[in-house]
This record gives C-alpha cells, sequence and structure tokens, in this order.
C-alpha cells in the first residue's frame, strides 16, 4: 500500500450563522404585506475545533481508502463513492446509474434482498445506497463488533449485484410512479427544464431519475454493462470511520476488497458539449396554477476552479445565506414572495449558478425582472464590505458544523478526493474565505456573470402573466403546454404523433 498521513487541526473561529426568516401568515393576493423586522443574531462564542488524525492508503488494485478515527462511541461507519454517478450515464439512456444504484441492496449473487435487509436489521445497523450526479455510494453503519460484517456486506453489494428480473421490474415501476408524481411539481419541472437549458445534452442536461421513456427501455443487459465498466475498485474511494485503529481498518478493507480485480475505466465525460450560456426564456404552461415558479441562471465553473470560493461568497450575497439580496427585494421590500435564493452547483466537470423564487402568477413579470436586476447589479456595481463580511461570517461560522462528527469529516475528505482538490487545504476554509476581498468579487463577477444570456424558466398560468412580460423587456419566449414537455426534444416540445 502507498500511504500519507497528516493530522488536521482547526483553531479558533467565529461563528456567526445567520438566522432564518420568519413566514408571515398573510394571503398571496393582499396588496401589502407586513413583514417582520430581521435581525441577524450576534457571533457566538469562539471555540476551538479539531480534526482528528486521517490517513489514506491506495491498495494495489487502485482502491483508495480513508481512515478518521473516533472513539467516542464504539460504532463504525464504512461508506464507498465510485465515479458512477448519472454523469457517466450512456448516451440516450439517462436514469442508467440511477437505477443501477437503486438495485445494489435489491439482492446479490449470494443474498436476496430480504435476506440483506434482514442481515443489517438484526444487528441494529444501517445500509443506504444510490447515486448522485458525479458518483454512486454504497454506506453501512455498525456496531464496532459487526465491523467485518459491514465489509463483507458492502463488499457483496459493491461488487455483486444480482440485477434480478423480478427486482428490476419493481424498481423501474417504482421510478416511473415516481417520475409522474414528479412531473405534477412545478419545482420538478422548473429544475429539470432549467437543467437542460443550462447543459444541453450533456448527462448533467438531462434528469438524474431519467424520463419515462429512457427507464422503460433500460433492460438487465444493459444494467450488467453499465455495472461491470464503472464498478472497479480504480474508480472508488472508500473511507471508514470510527472506533477502530488505523490498521485495523486497513486491514479489513484489504481482506474484504483486496481481491477486487481492477479494470480498464471508460473515457472521462467531458465539458465539450456543453453550450455556451445564450439568453433563452421557457415558459412551461400549466393552466389553472396560482403560482409561478422562476429559475433563472447559466453554466459557470466547476468544483474544482481556482475561482470557485470567491464565486460562492459572491453568490451569497445575491441570494445565500448572510446575504441575500434577492431576498431584500422580493420578499422585504416588493413582499413578491416568502422566499427567494441563489445558490451554485459546483459538479467535477461543470457547474452552474441558479436564483429562484416563486411569487403569485399576476406578479410574474415583475418577480423575473426584479431576479434578472439582481444578477445584473450583482455584475455592475461593487458590493459593500457589509454584505462580503455578512456572507463570510456566515461561510466560515457555519464550518466547525460541517466538521463537527468525524463522518462528516470523511465526507469532506472524500469530496475533496473526488473533485480533484487539495485534501490539505480543508482545514484552512475559513482562512480561505475571509480572504476573499471585494475585489476578488468584482473578479469573479465579471468573469463568470452574464445576465444577458441567461436560462430562464417560468413554470405557472401562461394565460395569466405571458402578455406581461414584453412589457418589462422579454419579448423572445418560447411557451410549452406542460402535456406536451419533452425533455429529449431540442424545442421541448412532443413530436406531434406522440401528442395526446
Amino acid at each position: 500500500m502507498s500511504c500519507s498521513r497528516r493530522a488536521l487541526r482547526v483553531h479558533a473561529v467565529t461563528l456567526a450563522i445567520a438566522g432564518g426568516m420568519a413566514a408571515a401568515g398573510v394571503p398571496a393576493s393582499a396588496q401589502q404585506v407586513d413583514w417582520p423586522s430581521e435581525q441577524p443574531p450576534p457571533p457566538l462564542l469562539r471555540r476551538q475545533v479539531d480534526f482528528p488524525d486521517y490517513e489514506i492508503r491506495s491498495l494495489a488494485n487502485g482502491l483508495q481508502v480513508v481512515y478518521v478515527g473516533h472513539h467516542e462511541q464504539p460504532a463504525v461507519n464504512v461508506r464507498m463513492i465510485l465515479r458512477a454517478g448519472a454523469a457517466a450515464d450512456p448516451p440516450g439512456q439517462p436514469g442508467m446509474a440511477s437505477l443501477v444504484g437503486q438495485l445494489l441492496d435489491q439482492g446479490t449473487t449470494t443474498r436476496s434482498a430480504q435476506e440483506i435487509a434482514g442481515s443489517i436489521d438484526s444487528i441494529g445497523g444501517a445500509l443506504s445506497v444510490g447515486t448522485a450526479r458525479d458518483l454512486g455510494f454504497v454506506d453501512v453503519l455498525v456496531m464496532k463488533d459487526s465491523f467485518d460484517f459491514a465489509l463483507d456486506l458492502l463488499a457483496d453489494v459493491a461488487r455483486r449485484p444480482a440485477f434480478a428480473p423480478a427486482e428490476i421490474e419493481r424498481q423501474r415501476n417504482q421510478v416511473l410512479s415516481g417520475l409522474q408524481v414528479s412531473y405534477d411539481d412545478p419545482a420538478y419541472i422548473a429544475n429539470v427544464v432549467f437543467n437542460r437549458l443550462v447543459y444541453g445534452f450533456h448527462p448533467y442536461g438531462l434528469p438524474q431519475g431519467g424520463t419515462p421513456r429512457s427507464v422503460r427501455t433500460i433492460t438487465r443487459a444493459d444494467l450488467v454493462a453499465f455495472h461491470r465498466t464503472h464498478y472497479l475498485p480504480n474508480n472508488a474511494v472508500l473511507a471508514v470511520v470510527g472506533d477502530v485503529t488505523a490498521e485495523e481498518a486497513f486491514a479489513g478493507v484489504e481482506r474484504a476488497l483486496g481481491d477486487w480485480q481492477r479494470g480498464p475505466l471508460p473515457a472521462p465525460v467531458t465539458a465539450d458539449n456543453i453550450p455556451r450560456p445564450t439568453r433563452r426564456l421557457v415558459v412551461v404552461n400549466r393552466p389553472g396554477a396560482v403560482q409561478t415558479v422562476i429559475h433563472a441562471g447559466h453554466v459557470a465553473l466547476p468544483r474544482a476552479h481556482a475561482d470557485y470560493l470567491a464565486f460562492d461568497v459572491a453568490i451569497k450575497i445575491l441570494g445565500g445565506e448572510g446575504g441575500n439580496r434577492l431576498g431584500s427585494v422580493l420578499r422585504t421590500a416588493r413582499s413578491l414572495t416568502y422566499a427567494a435564493s441563489a445558490d451554485i452547483a459546483g459538479r467535477q466537470i461543470a457547474g452552474d449558478f441558479m436564483a429562484k423564487t416563486d411569487t403569485r402568477s399576476a406578479a410574474t413579470a415583475e418577480a423575473l425582472r426584479l431576479t434578472v436586476d439582481e444578477i445584473a447589479r450583482l455584475r455592475r456595481e461593487r458590493v459593500r464590505e457589509r454584505e462580503l463580511r455578512s456572507a463570510q461570517d456566515y461561510l466560515a461560522g457555519s464550518f466547525p458544523i460541517t466538521i463537527e462528527t468525524p463522518n462528516a469529516i470523511a465526507a469532506q475528505v472524500l469530496e475533496a478526493i473526488l473533485y480533484g482538490l487539495d485534501v490539505d487545504e480543508i482545514e484552512f476554509f475559513p482562512e480561505r474565505i475571509n480572504a476573499v476581498t471585494v475585489r476578488d468579487i468584482e473578479r469573479v463577477a465579471e468573469a463568470w456573470l452574464q445576465p444577458a444570456n441567461l436560462s430562464m424558466v417560468l413554470v405557472g398560468d401562461a394565460s395569466v402573466f405571458l402578455r406581461d412580460l414584453p412589457g418589462v423587456g422579454f419579448d423572445r419566449i418560447e411557451v410549452i403546454p406542460l402535456a406536451e414537455l419533452d425533455l429529449a426534444a431540442a424545442d421541448f416540445r412532443r413530436a406531434s404523433r406522440f401528442r395526446r
């Protein structure tokens, strides 16, 4: 095994976590809302937060193993992440990685789904599996005396899923039922349409869980091939966190997973087919809706980019904790919404930023105009020192909460490895956040914000607000009836022969 070791320590940091806004129980149709005054709480007392030791080794088969000791409770968490998320979905088959992830604990070549569930329940443990955009995961939590069992179960689930036809059909039907429910959720519709606008037909732009059409066409052979290609030790990172020693952890992993054969990895997914930001406004028409969901943003930068930290602070000023200009304007000043926010998605290959809110149907045009104006103002005007400090206080001050448990620390280390970040920089996050200047915000806003090229999505009753949009500067509008929405079509519209 190759080995590296470093003890991490975070010294005194100031906690300054802004309080949440209180919602007022006032009808949306009211002409004026008496919002409560809001003041952030004073900073909490300084405290010292210690990282426990962590150690990283690599097995001969390429599996990276992270150990984090934690001896306060006699428990051990074993978690594996694989670069086998939705970004790895084959062309034309969105939902493949997600379905594979859901089937991992639904039977292996040595255990049935019932035996897996019964065995983990009998020892009071927990098993979870699944996928995200960039990763698949298997996570097992047990008491210390069941550590070997946890490793054996994880190895069996990750390496030898049975993909039994009956289980495939059961999971497929659950996914299809879930999609049917999701298509009635305007927030879900806004999200998936926004992602398609921003990322085009790149895997990031397609629904992580797939579409009804793609889910129906996935075969058992497809699932087996995806698993064989992506579930490999040299495509994985494993963390052991808890009441075992480093040598016990590494010896246990070697025993359970050392014979897992490495294999050739597929060519990595690139950002080549992600479109450049282009102004586009899509209205998904839901007749009878009393509110409109609004999303606006565009492609930005990947998680490992040098500007990510400063851009994150900038977006916090726009619509995040410790800042939120959008909330101040849309909620407090104009009484158009109960909540408005902005955030960034920093992924492995690319990322995006998105501002979002919802409002009563009649106020849609005004709310969209104000949202776009605030994005433009962040690029056009320098932020105030007080705004910057508020965002920094939240990000740096909340950092100790994100590393209060060794499990959380392991998650930070795994994320750093997955995204190609410097693990040793984790402990310096508060200092790096506080080093961001007003000039840095100005620079990254100019470099990464393109208010003239926003992707915008409105999901609501178009008959109420459509005629108002040209009057506030939005005259190029694509209207898609919800019943005709097709995420696989360039114009989002189902071909006529498929229309209901």
